[in-house]
């Protein structure tokens, strides 16, 4: 939970728990409609194309408290990247504006972001740390993903040594584009 990509998928399934909630007393079309463009809400708001902005203006003008939900993304995502570019010169400076979004949260009363904004308080200080120094263990997470592959499409390894030995293979040639085995 303590690295960047963790802290903003709490926000965004927040986000995505408030969408379907809401749309669940709507209409059949727009609820059909709504979970086909729910790509709208994820994108940030100056990376919608003008169809996007159509259909997102559409679906927030249905429930004001979809829109509140959307705001309070963008608002993270706007904390996220000011906290990237603090670093850890202004730590303290990224930790106000994450009060000021726990502030806007709780007057927001939106269930889904309470919930995400708790678990963000408990891992705060290591939210704050990932977000003010560049380290991440996005690389140790893909070799983990990589291995859990190999062993799903082994079916199972009798050997350690050989599923050791295919792991490190499958790493080592990894960026020559080529398989081994």
């Amino acid at each position: 939970m303590a690295d960047s990509f963790h802290s903003v998928r709490y926000i965004y399934w927040a986000l995505d728990g408030v969408r379907r909630r809401i749309q669940s007393n709507w209409h059949d079309y727009d609820r059909k409609k709504c979970k086909k463009m729910r790509y709208v809400f994820y994108k940030r708001s100056n990376q919608l194309t003008e169809n996007d902005k159509w259909y997102l203006h559409r679906y927030l003008d249905l429930s004001p408290e979809l829109r509140k939900a959307y705001e309070l993304k963008e608002l993270f995502c706007r904390w996220f990247d000011e906290a990237k570019q603090n670093g850890e010169d202004r730590i303290l400076q990224t930790k106000n504006a994450l009060n000021r979004f726990y502030e806007e949260v709780d007057k927001g009363g939106i269930p889904e972001f309470t919930r995400a904004a708790q678990t963000l308080k408990n891992w705060q200080i290591e939210i704050l740390n990932s977000s003010s120094y560049n380290f991440s263990n996005g690389f140790l997470e893909g070799i983990n993903n990589l291995t859990k592959v190999i062993k799903r499409n082994a079916f199972g390894f009798r050997s350690f040594l050989r599923f050791r030995a295919e792991i490190l293979l499958t790493q080592k040639y990894k960026r020559l584009g080529s398989h081994i085995g």
